[in-house]
């Protein structure tokens, strides 16, 4: 059964912002390699939880929370069988896998991830 496995949060200042998070909850941060500037959340281990990311804000900008799929071209079919709209179709995130989003028919944005370090 697919999962949530990933959150976002955004930040006006986001080293800032990861300062926070790190005093309070002990969380892990990492700045991602790729060509964003985001940086990876470690929230724990062998415990319940998910990991996530933060980001710095724009006027475009929406934190997503992300469900882990094997394939996105079967959920993306799946959701729009069933009144969801695709916003972002698939694409791929180099060397991580496959992602797109969608709105479900209430209005609520999620996103998907199939990984596939193959992707380009």
């Amino acid at each position: 059964m697919p999962r949530v496995t990933h959150f976002e949060i955004e930040a006006d200042r986001p080293e800032h912002l990861a300062q926070f998070y790190k005093k309070i909850f002990g969380w892990k941060f990492e700045k991602w390699a790729g060509p964003m500037d985001y940086w990876m959340i470690m929230t724990g281990e062998n415990e319940p939880g998910i990991d996530g990311g933060l980001f710095k804000k724009s006027e475009t900008s929406q934190p997503v929370n992300t469900i882990g799929v094997s394939s996105i071209d079967e959920y993306l079919k799946k959701i729009e069988e069933n009144q969801g709209t695709i916003l972002v179709p698939k694409k791929a995130i180099p060397g991580v896998g496959w992602t797109a989003l969608f709105k479900d028919p209430q209005g609520n944005v999620f996103g998907l991830m199939e990984e596939d370090p193959t992707a380009k």
